[in-house]
């Protein structure tokens, strides 16, 4: 065990029906006007966002909505956001959606007190300040609604880069399971894939010694598989989706990391540059990535590959254990090859050096060259 700090400031409010609670909290933490931030139709055909209002009208706050927010969130979409906050001079930002609203709202957040360019404070200016942020999470996913991290694509740059600041954790995020029964089965097994790879990283790459982090991956990482496996049989499993969206939350809000002492993300890093080229679904990217990096990194840790394979899938090596992992992103149809997402080979020098790039930029360059990520990328073609 190393040192460490944790602190999580977030409030969660968990079940069926609690975003009604929505204006309640708003009105007790003295907000008087948010700026909503939704995605596409779905909050509106599902009448989500009908609810909402009428919590933040009954509770006499203010709302200005922004809607229009895509996965993989673009950084000129945000900055239309920041515009619309400052104009109206809204005092708290309310995403209501995936982790690509929540992620696309905490860059408002930042950029709406702020005179520079957002973009600047993903390219690494520190963040000092946030209007605060309050969620209502309709896709268990990215663990967003609980940690302070907001990752936003410049698409003329082709860089998808991030904010890891205490400033933008959430004050209070709301997840009512039944919110995401209706989330498509393809995008349930991406959400899988990434809630898989938010605990996997940590697992391989950290110093030795860490039983207890080692224990509550694995179980967060079986509780994935199992539960994913119920949805994809029975989309609406009630005790499935709920225990998937806790889940899920737990995989990426600090808790997994404390005293592992140095880690990287090597895997993310990669992804990135897939889906800020070729706006692929983050989680399968990650599908893609995963695998290969496995395999190429598993000379490195044998012993704690070993270890995976016989606490995940109960077999006797390592090879062993990346292969059924990959078996079951196959099973439940999420891609594992660059072809299957129209990728071709040919592209894996351009994407290893955009990767290189984030891959600097994370600390993490000496270990990952181009030429590394390129050998990385080889394995998944």
């Amino acid at each position: 065990m190393f040192e460490f700090t944790f602190h999580n400031p977030t409030k969660i409010i968990f079940g069926a029906g609690k975003e009604s609670l929505i204006g309640s909290e708003l009105n007790a933490a003295g907000i008087k006007r948010v700026l909503l931030v939704y995605g596409q139709n779905s909050v509106i055909k599902s009448g989500l966002l009908d609810r909402v209002m009428a919590s933040l009208k009954a509770s006499n706050i203010g709302c200005t909505q922004f809607g229009g927010v895509v996965s993989n969130p673009v950084l000129s979409h945000a900055r239309e956001g920041v515009a619309l906050a400052k104009r109206d001079q809204v005092e708290a930002i309310l995403a209501v959606g995936g982790g690509s609203v929540l992620d696309e709202a905490k860059a408002i957040a930042v950029g709406a007190l702020a005179h520079e360019d957002v973009w600047q404070f993903f390219v690494g200016k520190e963040v000092e300040r946030a209007l605060p942020v309050f969620t209502i999470l309709t896709i268990a996913a990215t663990g967003s609604e609980m940690n302070g991290n907001s990752v936003v694509t410049n698409a003329e740059t082709k860089q998808k880069y991030n904010i890891a600041s205490p400033h933008v954790y959430p004050r209070v995020s709301i997840l009512n399971p039944e919110l995401t029964h209706s989330v498509p089965l393809n995008y349930t097994a991406y959400s899988a894939v990434d809630a898989i790879a938010h605990v996997i990283e940590g697992y391989f790459t950290k110093q030795p010694g860490t039983h207890l982090q080692d224990r509550l991956v694995e179980g967060i990482i079986k509780t994935v598989i199992e539960t994913t496996d119920l949805i994809m049989a029975e989309p609406t499993h009630a005790k499935a989706r709920a225990s998937f969206m806790w889940t899920a939350t737990l995989a990426l809000n600090g808790l997994t990391p404390a005293g592992i002492g140095e880690y990287s993300f090597p895997n993310h890093m990669i992804e990135h540059a897939l889906s800020a080229i070729y706006n692929i679904p983050h989680g399968a990217g990650l599908s893609i990535v995963m695998p290969a990096w496995m395999k190429w990194y598993l000379p490195k840790n044998p012993s704690q590959f070993a270890r995976f394979a016989k606490e995940i899938f109960g077999l006797d090596s390592g090879e062993a254990g990346i292969k059924a992992l990959e078996q079951w992103f196959v099973a439940i149809k999420s891609p594992v090859r660059l072809g299957e997402v129209d990728i071709p080979a040919a592209d894996i020098g351009a994407i290893a050096e955009n990767a290189e790039g984030l891959a600097k930029q994370w600390g993490i360059g000496d270990l990952y060259p181009k030429a590394s990520i390129g050998e990385i990328l080889k394995l998944a073609v």
